[in-house]
């Protein structure tokens, strides 16, 4: 009866719950901070009773998630507490790191604000992800961003490590980015659903890792870190202070396992326990399928997984050079496959390093955490560790939650977030936000252009806390954004009767035939008029001739050239008051609406001439040099501008 009491006490808020839910095994560990330090008082360890993952990926959702609740039971039973809330890391399976460039020229000679270099890192995060969506299949699937690292930055062609408060004219950075597929996030929050509790924190297995086994003191040096579980080897790098990049290998201790089950006909089991022997005893005894039992040197075990050893060598190899540029200067190993007697010596080789300088993680570990058992200090425990490490002493941006359109947001990386990248991190794009006006009709009568806009985009509404902001808005621990993607206007259908009226025809003809006033208007073909001048509107409704040349007329000329701003469809309404603007560096007339409603930002969107189908980069909005929004009015003589980042 005391129990149930005590089990009804809740979860308290630095009450620290790491989990990770691994290819193999669910371990969770319980701690808190003390004098700086993560302090582990309890660990459980509950082996998946079948295959549920393969390669990092949950495939039975169901089983792994009776794991976690094996796990979460034994934990409560030794807090006395009921446990609801648990951190996470996401594996890297199919982890994808990109490098992307952004650059952004101004006006003119202006101090660099924070604005403008999250639009510069947002346009090279894009550029990373139009790498990938260049990659064929792989690239079409739903990825989120993980996160990314600015590692150069150029001030008017000069270096510098910090933009801000400098003056120049042309910026341009250099990040790498990192995307997971929507999959792997998908299931891991479904497996904690489907165990009763809720994500405190989630980031990445490797960043998790690296946060244990590396300090950040240590990250001026050229280190990298190989997690190998039972299926990945997530690897991480760090130079000059920060962590330059993320990537994976599919290959791991499973495949070291698998060759043992083939060389002497046992079940999984029997040959991972022969796996953990290696290098502790000098004879491995097991029974094989058959019934047999058999007993065998250590070497040749060894022996028989030496080819899937160098093997899981050589690719992990080859993704540390790729991503590093070469050899670190020295190299962690973490996870349990990590212990396997000569991957360490295989691994230097095959990079061409010293061995010294390949070692197991776990030397650092007591730098950020205190525990009471022994068994903390072994390298199979470096990602759980480093989850606790990485929510308790706020090494990671999503320590603290944010919801999204009322549930909490998926956050990755470190640092302060913007709400574009919270929206981007949460698998929202770039178009999302500015959507795309409906296909314009654009017909040839009598010669010249004649162009029927398309219906405006139902533009997109980002709140936080209630109020409207800006997508490069700060994003603050319990903030409450919502976001409604913007919707395409509707495709523009012109009828017959629109065009005669337009153009002042009593007949339309096409290729000699005419057309019935109710049927669409054809597409291109050449029409023709007849009976023009009939219905041309009287002289007082038409534009005042020293206007006409600043009205963007939508009857063009086939020889002139097309000018940089759309015409303008509509006429002026007799009641209704023109507005004159400078768009894009161009003065411009707009006709007054016949509805006497005012002039919006969004409404330029169509003249702007960015197809927004194809938007992959960030769009600057601006009204008299500072950034606009959507919905703002505008008013008369207002300089206005609207561009892709270059």
């Amino acid at each position: 009866m005391e129990q149930q009491r005590e089990m009804e006490i809740p979860q308290e808020e630095d009450l620290i719950y790491a989990l990770d839910i691994g290819t193999r095994s669910v371990i969770g560990m319980l701690g808190k901070v003390k004098e700086g330090k993560v302090h582990i008082f309890a660990m459980e360890k509950q082996p998946h009773q079948q295959r549920a993952m393969q390669d990092g990926q949950i495939e039975d959702i169901g089983q792994a998630a009776r794991a976690v609740v094996e796990v979460t039971r034994r934990l409560e039973k030794t807090a006395g507490r009921k446990l609801q809330r648990a951190c996470v890391a996401a594996a890297g399976r199919a982890l994808r790191t990109e490098e992307g460039t952004g650059t952004l020229e101004l006006s003119g000679m202006e101090t660099i604000t924070q604005e403008q270099v999250a639009r510069l890192e947002a346009a090279a995060v894009s550029d990373a992800e139009r790498a990938l969506q260049g990659e064929g299949e792989e690239g079409q699937r739903r990825l989120f961003l993980v996160g990314y690292t600015a590692i150069r930055y150029l001030l008017d062609d000069y270096p510098l490590t910090n933009l801000l408060g400098h003056k120049g004219q042309k910026l341009e950075s250099r990040v790498v980015a990192t995307f997971l597929p929507s999959e792997v996030i998908d299931s891991l929050y479904a497996v904690l659903e489907q165990a009763g509790l809720e994500a405190m924190s989630l980031t990445l297995e490797p960043i998790a890792a690296l946060n244990a086994a590396i300090p950040q003191d240590l990250r001026l040096l050229n280190l990298a870190l190989v997690d190998i579980g039972a299926g990945t080897s997530d690897i991480a790098v760090c130079r000059e202070g920060t962590v330059v990049g993320y990537t994976m290998a599919t290959v791991a201790g499973d495949e070291i396992t698998e060759a043992l089950m083939r060389a002497y006909l046992v079940d999984y089991d029997t040959a991972e326990r022969m796996k953990m022997e290696l290098g502790e005893m000098s004879q491995i005894t097991f029974t094989d399928v058959l019934g047999l039992e058999q007993t065998y040197s250590a070497e040749e075990v060894m022996a028989a997984a030496d080819g899937a050893a160098q093997n899981l060598a050589s690719q992990v190899a080859e993704k540390i050079q790729k991503l590093n540029g070469g050899a670190p200067s020295a190299l962690f190993l973490a996870g349990g496959g990590s212990k396997l007697s000569t991957l360490r010596e295989k691994l230097a080789e095959t990079l061409g390093m010293d061995s010294h300088r390949v070692a197991l993680a776990g030397a650092h570990f007591k730098r950020s955490a205190q525990w009471d058992s022994s068994e903390m200090e072994d390298p199979e425990y470096t990602t759980p560790l480093g989850i606790a490490i990485s929510a308790g002493l706020g090494l990671i941006g999503d320590s603290y939650r944010v919801f999204l359109n009322g549930k909490q947001a998926k956050l990755f990386r470190s640092g302060q977030l913007s709400v574009l990248e919270i929206l981007m991190m949460n698998g929202y794009t770039y178009r999302e936000l500015l959507g795309r006006n409906g296909k314009s009709v654009i017909l040839e009568v009598d010669g010249r252009r004649v162009v029927f806009p398309g219906q405006p985009a139902i533009p997109a509404q980002l709140k936080v806390n209630g109020k409207e902001v800006r997508p490069s808005t700060r994003v603050q621990a319990g903030d409450r954004i919502d976001f409604t993607p913007a919707q395409p206007g509707e495709d523009r259908v012109v009828l017959v009767r629109e065009v005669m009226e337009r153009v002042g025809a009593r007949q339309l003809l096409a290729q000699g035939r005419p057309l019935a006033p109710d049927e669409p208007a054809p597409q291109g073909i050449p029409l023709r008029t007849a009976g023009k001048g009939e219905n041309n509107p009287p002289a007082s409704q038409q534009p005042a001739p020293q206007a006409m040349e600043h009205i963007a007329s939508p009857v063009e000329t086939r020889s002139q050239p097309s000018p940089p701003v759309p015409a303008a469809p509509v006429a002026a309404a007799p009641a209704a008051r023109p507005l004159r603007l400078t768009f894009n560096g161009q003065s411009i007339l707009l006709p007054g609406k016949a509805d006497g409603n005012p002039y919006y930002l969004m409404d330029l969107l169509e003249r702007s001439g960015i197809d927004f189908e194809k938007l992959d980069r960030p769009v600057t909005l601006r009204v008299n040099g500072r950034d606009g929004t959507f919905q703002q009015i505008l008013q008369m003589d207002d300089q206005v501008e609207i561009r892709c980042d270059e």
